[in-house]
């Protein structure tokens, strides 16, 4: 009997899904998409409704043969590929591929990857959503056009390699507007003015100068706030108002995408890399669980709705984890945004059975925080609101009005499932210290009062002034964005979506328009002239309103509510004309940007040009005058995060300065071609760069050719080798104290080695005379089961640390705490 076969997008979905399905069904992965449209050109007919020229991807040509194999025998092929529009086109060109008069296309839908969540889509079939894979494939000729011809323009008018994407270049011109203001932005000077009072009971607390004759006021200068002080002295502290309110703050919703990226703490690649591996399925062999199971539904969702089913679960949870006082008498329901996508639920955990603290010994460090943070957010959301009392005591002193204010926590609700209290959950939640919760009623925020422990204190009190603090302050920029902070624009922006922001980021970096510093992100100079460049020929494609309507179209081709074609002749006709202007009229900056600036050398003009690896400042006198500097002004950092000065050359004693090459950003020796000493800029913690230490010539001498060794620094850091490089390509690693088993007797030993991607791995110190290589490190223990040299350190999910045997024919392990002693 021939199986049915069931296609999903990956080898772990595969391997999860398996275990729920009998022996008459086949589970097989495309490994995503098996067809796109051609890289070396448009493959549109913008001429013909914009048919497009779909290919086989070349790196899945195996893969497709072998789902034909497997279809070859099945009458009913299932799609289960992700429930959402990369999905859903995903599926239907597997049904092009694999589908024929004898085969039935299903399409199997299901928000979690759970024994009864499967079982239930293999009871309702449907069939490809063509509305779905229509949004889709406009979105990718969208994305294809104007990447495909504005490309090639920058490329003729700038550099080639320059790439333009329709979302990508509004992403990148929020970074650089952001920039500008920061650049623009002027600090105002202001003071700040506290007292420190005392009451006819314990403890002493600060009040902060609010109002003078009923009215707002603003200290701008420390002339007015001398002033206050006089006006102030010997003036009668005496408390006007003491009042005390019940507040309350609610929980916020379970995860959407876009929130759970702006609260985890990694990257929004990594944060959905994480999500993903929880969604396909971890294996739980510890708890009695065949297989891997999925722990959190899919992970790319705009909609907080969530099934009844859940929601019983999650109270029930509550009410025996917490106390019926935690749990409120309905469950409670939160609206998606107007935009929203409903057609799955929020993110949550799939099973209230796998707490984060059972599941622990079974996932990486990065999934269980990410898990717990999920796991956290989905049952405080059904909880009661947080309660506690808000006491705001006004002083008067004088024509001034002095304010504090002090909170005093009564129900922990919703904020027990953290352990922590309303205001310190302010970034684990993504709310606002004063979101959700009564208190933003209130005309003032918190930065009209002092929060402390108040003492207990009437109206008509009068209070002792221990001392008068004024602080100077400034105003400060808008802050550059972060991934978090960049994913929230896009979201209230409407640009993009979701399941999209990770690649946007990804490819700003890539292409070198931004650099990330501190966490930050700050435009190169070649982003600053994109922008520029591309703002006053497309100004549509740059503009905010408009991105977000072509998203709005999108929608509305999956709603039914307009066509695929209909909505690209639409932006196609002014785009088009758009695109012949701008061959035109663009800005040839092959010819270099004048400056005002003067050649050093020669007093010709200097230009910015574009090069290989960037913009740089080069002399119109070339190639008779070859003088350049760097045009970026980022510098080398001292290890505290400040800016660093420039030790000189350390061989001719000349200024140092920053030029990029093919490996970013170095120090250059600007007595070049005489003097050709360069240093390397690495890294800092702070996200900075920092001069590396010039290498530095050691006693020892290399064994192979007797002369010195040399400590440099690395890609990958530190190394000590040959000075005679590249005559004698000698580097000296670090040994593990086990001599090789393959070149023993020429005194090879296993030691430390990296890989070009910088991963450790071990090897003979002969290579490459010997290739012996090992990916875990080797213990200078005899095997006492079978006698092998030696023994390995491996460390696993499932068995932690522990001692393997070399030798792959003996089954010897232990734990690496464990220390074998003869009998």
């Amino acid at each position: 009997m021939p199986k049915a076969l069931v296609v999903v997008e990956s080898p772990a979905k595969a391997k999860t899904i398996n275990k729920y399905l009998g022996s008459d069904y086949k589970v097989v992965a495309s490994m995503g998409h098996i067809r796109d449209l051609p890289k070396s050109r448009l493959g549109v007919d913008v001429d013909h409704d914009f048919a497009e020229q779909y290919e086989s991807i070349l790196s899945r040509k195996k893969v497709i043969k072998e789902l034909k194999d497997a279809a070859k025998e099945a009458t009913d092929i299932y799609v289960a590929t992700d429930p959402d529009r990369e999905g859903e086109a995903i599926g239907w060109h597997l049904a092009q591929e694999l589908g024929g008069r004898k085969r039935k296309i299903h399409r199997l839908m299901f928000n979690e990857i759970t024994k009864k969540a499967i079982q239930e889509a293999f009871k309702h079939p449907g069939v490809i959503d063509e509305r779905m894979v229509d949004a889709q494939r406009a979105r990718r000729v969208l994305d294809r056009l104007v990447g495909y011809k504005i490309s090639p323009l920058l490329w003729d008018k700038v550099r080639r390699g320059l790439s333009a994407g329709r979302v990508q270049s509004v992403a990148l011109m929020l970074v650089t507007d952001r920039e500008r203001a920061i650049e623009k932005f002027v600090p105002e000077e202001y003071w700040n003015l506290f007292a420190r009072l005392a009451g006819p009971l314990p403890p002493e607390f600060d009040a902060k100068l609010f109002k003078k004759n009923g009215d707002a006021i603003r200290v701008g200068n420390e002339d007015q706030s001398r002033a206050i002080l006089a006006d102030l002295d010997r003036a009668p502290w005496i408390v006007s108002s003491v009042v005390t309110k019940e507040r309350k703050r609610h929980a916020p919703p379970p995860f959407i995408t876009s929130k759970l990226q702006q609260t985890a703490r990694f990257p929004v690649k990594k944060t959905m890399m994480l999500a993903q591996q929880l969604y396909e399925g971890i294996e739980l062999p510890g708890l009695g669980v065949d297989g891997p199971i999925g722990l959190i539904t899919y992970m790319r969702t705009d909609s907080v709705r969530v099934s009844e089913e859940a929601l019983v679960a999650a109270r029930d949870h509550i009410a025996s984890t917490f106390g019926g006082e935690y749990l409120p008498e309905k469950a409670m329901y939160y609206k998606s945004k107007a935009d929203a996508q409903d057609a799955h639920e929020a993110i949550r955990p799939t099973s209230m059975q796998y707490d984060p603290e059972t599941v622990r010994p079974y996932l990486s460090q990065d999934q269980y925080s990410l898990y717990r943070l999920i796991w956290n957010r989905f049952v405080a959301s059904q909880m009661n609101p947080a309660t506690f009392d808000e006491t705001t005591v006004d002083v008067t002193a004088g024509d001034y009005l002095f304010r504090a204010k002090g909170i005093v926590p009564k129900f922990a609700g919703w904020t027990a499932t953290y352990g922590k209290t309303p205001g310190e959950l302010a970034e684990q939640t993504g709310q606002s210290p004063g979101a959700n919760g009564a208190a933003k009623g209130d005309a003032e925020d918190d930065d009209t009062a002092v929060s402390g422990v108040l003492p207990v204190v009437a109206e008509g009190d009068r209070l002792e002034l221990k001392a008068l603090r004024p602080e100077q302050k400034f105003t400060q920029p808008p802050p550059r964005f972060t991934e978090a902070t960049l994913v929230k624009e896009l979201e209230e922006n409407g640009i993009g979506r979701p399941s999209t922001y990770a690649s946007i980021i990804g490819v700003l970096q890539d292409r070198d328009y931004v650099i990330k510093s501190d966490g930050k992100f700050k435009p190169t100079a070649l982003g600053l002239i994109i922008v520029d460049l591309l703002i006053k020929s497309f100004e549509d494609i740059l503009d905010v309103e408009y991105t977000r309507n072509l998203e709005e179209d999108l929608d509305k081709i999956e709603q039914g509510k307009t066509n695929y074609v209909a909505t690209l002749k639409e932006f196609y006709k002014k785009f088009k004309k758009d695109l012949a202007r701008a061959g035109k009229e663009m800005q040839n900056l092959k010819e270099g940007i004048k400056t005002d600036e003067v050649c050093d050398r020669c007093g010709s003009p200097m230009l910015i040009r574009i090069g290989k690896f960037g913009p740089f400042v080069a002399c119109s006198a070339y190639p008779e005058c070859t003088n350049t500097r760097e045009l970026e002004k980022s510098e080398p950092e001292s290890e505290n995060g400040e800016e660093a000065d420039i030790e000189p050359c350390e061989n001719c004693g000349k200024p140092m300065v920053v030029k990029r090459g093919r490996f970013g950003q170095f120090l250059a020796c600007t007595g070049y071609p005489e003097c050709k000493t360069t240093r390397k800029l690495i890294a800092t913690k702070q996200g900075g760069l920092q001069a590396a230490k010039p290498d530095q010539i050691l006693d020892e001498k290399c064994p192979r050719c007797g002369f010195n060794l040399v400590v440099k620094q690395g890609r990958f850091g530190e190394f000590t080798a040959c000075t005679k490089y590249p005559e004698c390509r000698y580097i000296k690693h670090k040994t593990t104290g086990v001599k090789c088993p393959q070149d023993a007797d020429k005194g090879g030993e296993i030691v430390e080695r990296k890989s070009k991607r910088g991963k450790m791995f071990f090897g003979c110190s002969n290579y490459p005379n010997c290739d012996f290589v090992l990916w875990s490190r080797p213990v200078d223990e005899t095997c006492p089961k079978c006698g092998a040299l030696f023994l390995v350190e491996k460390t696993t999910k499932k068995h932690g640390h522990q001692m393997l045997c070399h030798n792959e024919a003996c089954d010897y392990a232990r734990s690496a705490e464990l220390v074998e002693t003869p009998a």
